[in-house]
């Protein structure tokens, strides 16, 4: 059997957060999917995709229903990846409160509470996938969005044609008062800004109005704060690279996530120039 070389896509995460929504995306997008394969079985099923031309694009869903494979599963990865192929794990997830509302209204049972404590099941569930949270290239939070955000973000991320870029910078604004997002891995402060709420005109309005981008812009310190973040993302971004990253997420906050954090995102996201990287803006809290 020839070798051929895969592109994987491990999706993983809390109950109730959207590993099904994500999964049903990529398979849309043409990925061949799998969901709750145990890990033991990877090793042979991987055996048997080297030699078939239509599964070079794989995307597997695992959870904690596996439970004691779960260890086992960074190791096998790891083997995949010295092996050649190009691999990718994706934790899904989402606050607490979030994913208790969500079983509430599905009326569905959690797989770690079937006593009927979701609460609980869910930090029995945490606990039990910590470590792969951990190893994962990236964490989405998808407590502000609804399955077709998650869908469109998935899209987003997969949907690339030969010649698109392989890096993508995630440009993210907040409001503090909300929560910080916990798919962050770069965290800005925008609160040292003058705040257009205070200005009645521009209470109402949003960053994403030209009039409150002009307002927060004509500060000298925003353009100052610009130049660096900018100039921090163009010197970080090829070190992201060499250790194997694919996707950054840049998270920018202001008190609401309604004005300033909108306004500076958007613009930072012009400003990533590195040759090779898309840059895109995702607003979490402007419409709160």
């Amino acid at each position: 059997m020839s070798f051929r070389e895969l592109r994987v896509v491990v999706v993983t995460g809390l109950s109730g957060s959207g590993k099904s929504t994500a999964i049903h995306a990529l398979e849309d997008l043409g990925w061949y999917c799998i969901d709750n394969l145990p890990p033991a079985l990877l090793p042979r099923f991987f055996e048997l995709c080297e030699g078939t031309a239509e599964t070079s694009r794989v995307a597997l869903g695992i959870d904690s229903r596996v439970r004691e494979s779960l260890e086992a599963l960074p190791g096998l990865l790891d083997e995949l990846r010295a092996r050649g192929h190009s691999v990718e794990v994706i934790f899904i997830d989402a606050g607490d409160e979030v994913l208790v509302r969500r079983f509430g209204e599905t009326r569905r049972p959690h797989p770690l509470a079937p006593e009927g404590d979701v609460a609980a099941g869910i930090a029995r569930e945490r606990e039990r996938l910590a470590p792969l949270r951990q190893y994962a290239d990236r964490v989405l939070d998808t407590s502000a969005l609804t399955s077709h955000e998650l869908r469109r973000t998935i899209r987003d991320a997969f949907q690339r044609d030969a010649g698109s870029p392989g890096f993508e910078a995630a440009i993210v604004s907040f409001g503090f008062k909300h929560g910080l997002p916990s798919d962050a891995d770069v965290l800005w402060d925008a609160r040292f800004l003058p705040n257009p709420f205070y200005v009645p005109e521009l209470r109402n309005r949003t960053g994403l109005d030209a009039e409150v981008s002009d307002f927060v812009l004509a500060q000298p310190e925003a353009g100052r704060f610009l130049d660096l973040a900018a100039e921090f993302l163009r010197f970080a971004i090829p070190l992201y690279e060499r250790e194997g990253k694919t996707f950054v997420t840049v998270a920018i906050g202001c008190t609401g996530g309604r004005h300033r954090s909108v306004v500076l995102a958007e613009r930072l996201a012009r400003m990533v120039d590195v040759p090779g990287v898309r840059a895109r803006v995702r607003h979490r809290d402007v419409e709160r």
